[in-house]
């Protein structure tokens, strides 16, 4: 299907050292031939695909010395032809550049139309495209690389094994219903059983991901919790190799909630340093110890600091008993202190954020409490509309399995088909112009 050139900067705006204009239709070498003369003198028309061509880019009004390359269908990014301009950065130049593509005939590409194409044109699934966004949009290597497994399709590829396995079960039931009386039994209910079984296994496992992955995605929320003056600020400064909040022995100095982000091993961690929690006729520190308590209610973890140095007080018994229900690290600081090694409640790691002492075993246990299970070749859902289909699909072929064998094959049918076309959602394959449109629109103009 022949479709009308487009043309976008696929490059950031502001000056740099390239910009990249994209060209992608059904002849975007027409408009290239009007638009530049290589320094060789070679025709555009003659070009050899995937090859950098220097020469004269024509913005328009003024002329500037950069690179073409021309990638030929369906051996491209789109699935179309498609011609990128490499010209020096700069706003002025690229927006030049691209106004002369379009005076010569191309549209304004629309929010990741050319992303667009390549799904229309078979290039990628939809989860693929979504996990570009991903990568594009990620805020942590955990995050790129997920996405990259995405972008991959290692989802659409486990999604389309399950899709293969529900097609076969259905054409079974299928040769069953439309000839009873053969002889050979197209489908062996046992058997069928078992393979529902199995693709159940493997759904509830791809759902049980989306917890690691939305942690992946959002960050995980650490707060530092604890009685004034047990260290907290320095603790927090140690886990982030910076002097991010302020440190004094004067009790009460943080007033209101202290934030910063670390990575460990690629997955980024939202530290939160509070107030100290007591009691206080103060206006502005009882304001930061509410927030304190807000903050821990919705921590995924909270790293409750102790002085190593004192003994238990009443508040530290408090604040224990309030965060009793949370995940949480028992946190002693101040070992260079000393201190009794007798401690209450019993310590989970011992630090001191002055010397740097077990500061990095503290980010692996971090790492281990959050993230149990985490590998970072693993495929984790990280899209909600993800994790929904795949619920419906699970929520399908457990009724598939439960009644397989006990009712008529095709109400057996009819939850294998609602199964697969859940799926199908992921792949694609059965997913609404809404639902397109939706995933397309959070590309920038461009990709």
């Amino acid at each position: 299907m022949k479709s009308e050139n487009i043309a976008a900067i696929s490059t950031p705006p502001g000056k740099g050292g390239v910009a990249i204009i994209r060209l992608s239709g059904e002849n975007p070498l027409a408009v290239a031939e009007k638009m530049f003369c290589a320094a060789g003198g070679v025709a555009v028309s003659a070009f050899e695909p995937y090859r950098m061509y220097p020469g004269k880019i024509d913005g328009g009004t003024f002329y500037d010395f950069g690179l073409c390359v021309y990638f030929r269908a369906p051996h491209s990014f789109t699935g179309e032809d498609v011609v990128e301009f490499h010209c020096h950065g700069g706003s002025s130049i690229a927006r030049g550049v691209l106004r002369r593509a379009l005076e010569l005939g191309c549209r304004l590409a629309e929010r990741g139309e050319f992303t667009k194409r390549a799904f229309l044109n078979g290039k990628l699934s939809l989860a693929s495209a979504e996990g570009l966004v991903d990568m594009i949009n990620g805020e942590s290597e955990a995050e790129v690389r997920a996405g990259y497994l995405l972008y991959t399709e290692r989802l659409t590829e486990t999604v389309r094994r399950l899709q293969g396995t529900l097609t076969e079960l259905l054409a079974g039931i299928d040769a069953d219903m439309d000839f009873p009386e053969e002889d050979i039994e197209h489908t062996d209910l046992a058997n069928a059983h078992e393979r529902i079984g199995e693709v159940c296994s493997a759904l509830r496992a791809l759902v049980a991901s989306y917890r690691t992955g939305q942690k992946i995605k959002a960050g995980i929320s650490v707060v530092l919790a604890g009685k004034p003056n047990t260290g907290k600020s320095s603790v927090l400064n140690a886990l982030l190799g910076a002097d991010k909040a302020i440190v004094s022995s004067i009790a009460g100095t943080t007033r209101d909630a202290v934030e910063g982000s670390l990575e460990i091993e690629g997955v980024r961690f939202n530290l939160y340093d509070t107030a100290g929690i007591r009691e206080s006729s103060d206006e502005i520190e009882s304001v930061g110890i509410a927030r304190a308590r807000s903050l821990i209610d919705g921590a995924d973890l909270v790293l409750f600091i102790l002085d190593s140095s004192a003994k238990m007080s009443q508040e530290d018994r408090e604040i224990w008993a309030s965060i009793a229900d949370k995940r949480k690290l028992v946190v002693y600081n101040k070992t260079d202190l000393g201190g009794n090694e007798v401690t209450e409640p019993p310590a989970d790691i011992r630090v001191s954020a002055k010397t740097g002492e077990n500061i990095s075993a503290l980010r692996r246990e971090m790492l281990r409490l959050c993230m149990e299970g985490y590998s970072t070749d693993a495929t984790f859902l990280m899209e909600e509309r993800h994790y929904a289909a795949l619920k419906r699909a699970l929520e399908e072929t457990e009724s598939a399995y439960t009644c397989c064998g006990t009712v008529p094959l095709d109400l057996l049918g009819i939850h294998l088909k609602a199964a697969w076309d859940a799926l199908g959602e992921i792949s694609g394959e059965t997913a609404n112009e809404r639902i397109i449109d939706e995933i397309f629109a959070k590309f920038c103009v461009g990709k």
